[in-house]
């Protein structure tokens, strides 16, 4: 599983010009997932993210976790995150998992981020969605298991 985590003021979701997901301060995730995935990584994978301390504290250092800012989470499938753009102009998917698969982990990894004390919304897999954000730093971190 690969997640694209980009520290945010503001982020949300549109499908059909309906808001699906909308959150203030927090993380917007994008959420990839590859084929011979596990639930374990998303375990560990939702472990390292509820506790990934990117917020500035007093003295403006990295030290805070989304539970000490009472942050948020955006959570967004993307299955593009693992694109293979390496032969020709055109990219190769065949890496991401299939959407059965994709999208029950996906589902696993919101729900054990729940699990874990923090509030989540989310897009729609499989959904052609409009994310709208204001990155904060900016800060983006790639995490992969």
């Amino acid at each position: 599983m690969k997640l694209v985590i980009q520290r945010v003021k503001y982020a949300k979701v549109e499908v059909e010009e309906k808001i699906t997901g909308e959150i203030e301060k927090g993380f917007l995730i994008l959420v990839g997932v590859e084929q011979n995935d596990t639930k374990e990584q998303a375990d560990w994978l939702a472990n390292k993210v509820c506790n990934l301390r990117i917020f500035e504290d007093e003295n403006e250092k990295m030290n805070l976790s989304l539970k000490d800012v009472n942050g948020k989470m955006l959570i967004i499938s993307q299955f593009t995150l693992y694109a293979d753009c390496n032969k020709g102009n055109r990219p190769s998917f065949i890496q991401a998992a299939e959407p059965k698969k994709a999208e029950e982990l996906y589902e696993y990894f919101k729900q054990k981020c729940r699990e874990l004390g923090l509030e989540v919304q989310a897009g729609i897999f499989g959904a052609h969605m409009e994310v709208e954000f204001l990155n904060d730093g900016p800060v983006t971190i790639i995490l992969e298991k």
